[in-house]
């Protein structure tokens, strides 16, 4: 079809000198996040990172995470904050690998919109450098697309994805893990990136646009303080950031305070599909339920939203991580080193359960 209109991409809903100016407005913000390694700046077609630093390693073995937030960013836009999603991208991914005992060396996102808005962008990416700095690693590249007739304006997604190293004799394997060995846990700071299509159907946001008068009344409701989660809104709950857990368990397997057997990352699924992909295939974990006698708390917003669904306790744990983000799964008579290190690192670790002879799985007592 041919037209005698002249029509421009920007008429077609692509700005591109907003795109220019949002890469200007994170550039101090990526710069921020540079390590050693990384060679020249954003803005090229590829992000540079030296790799010399491995041929100091036996035998370096490069681990990639890629991940997403979810439909957790369906709140960040009804409640218009989006300072803290990039944060939640960053540990999805850098959390994954941390579970072989690499240490993540550099990050990239994907952020696809419906109409960039530089000031919009300079928030996400915010998030995504501000991640990348707990974590360590540098964010070297990404990609902003427009996505004008598909997306709302105000509607984006993101995608990350990170490199990672480990020496093959140091790495950690399921297949070391045995029975006798207890599972230590480190506390979630809540919900974290995982069970939101649940969540949003439990606060009853489905279907509702942002912008309109029906958001806005909905956001007053989930900005109220709510004496269940000890005066805290829904909304500062629900968007508390993802925690990272790179610095202090780098730290732990580095000090040779005793050995790390494996490591799991309590994401979709909750603790039971996530902690037996850190069993070996004749051992199952068991796990004590928290209760008044086990010592860890679950997050006040977690119990809300699991009565408010009337989850079962078996249901809840296989949806939510119950307050516990990351398991560690060590020797026995290693248990007090391991928590004292942990303790001395400015971490709060507890007791999740042990190791029983079976077949990889979880249960629960």
């Amino acid at each position: 079809m041919s037209t005698d209109k002249h029509v421009t991409y920007e008429d077609a809903g692509v700005d591109t000198a907003e795109g220019g100016r949002a890469v200007d407005a994170i550039k101090q913000m990526v710069k921020e996040t540079n390590r050693p390694e990384v060679i020249g700046g954003i803005g090229g077609f590829g992000g540079l990172f030296s790799a010399a630093a491995l041929k100091d390693m036996e035998d370096p073995i490069l681990i990639s995470g890629t991940d997403g937030v979810g439909t957790k960013l369906v709140l960040a836009q009804l409640l218009d904050r989006h300072e803290t999603v990039g944060q939640d991208l960053v540990a999805m991914c850098v959390n994954d690998i941390l579970a072989s005992g690499a240490e993540p060396l550099f990050f990239l996102d994907y952020v696809a919109i419906g109409h960039i808005e530089a000031q919009h962008m300079a928030k996400i990416v915010r998030g995504v450098a501000d991640g990348c700095k707990l974590a360590g690693c540098a964010l070297v590249g990404g990609e902003m697309a427009e996505h004008p007739g598909v997306m709302r304006p105000d509607d984006y997604d993101l995608a990350g994805f990170t490199v990672g190293v480990v020496d093959r004799p140091k790495m950690l394997d399921p297949a070391n893990v045995k029975v006798g060995d207890v599972i230590i846990g480190l506390p979630s700071t809540g919900v974290h990136s995982n069970g939101y299509s649940l969540v949003r159907k439990v606060i009853g946001v489905d279907g509702i646009v942002p912008g309109t008068p029906e958001a806005e009344a909905k956001r007053a409701e989930l900005e109220a303080p709510l004496a269940e989660l000890g005066n805290k809104s829904l909304a500062d709950a629900l968007l508390a950031p993802t925690r990272i857990y790179v610095k202090p368990i780098l730290e732990l397997l580095r000090s040779g305070v005793a050995p790390v057997h494996a490591i799991a990352h309590i994401t979709g699924g909750g603790i039971t599909e996530n902690l037996n992909r850190a069993l070996a295939a004749d051992v199952d974990a068991v796990v004590d339920r928290p209760s008044g006698q086990v010592a860890w708390d679950v997050p006040p917003v977690i119990t809300y939203v699991a009565e408010h669904a009337g989850l079962t306790p078996d249901e809840a744990c296989k949806t939510f991580n119950m307050g516990v983000g990351l398991c560690l799964i060590v020797d026995a008579a290693d248990e007090t080193a391991v928590v004292a290190k942990l303790e001395e690192l400015g971490e709060h670790p507890f007791r999740v359960g042990e190791c029983v002879p079976g077949e990889g799985k979880v249960t629960y007592r």
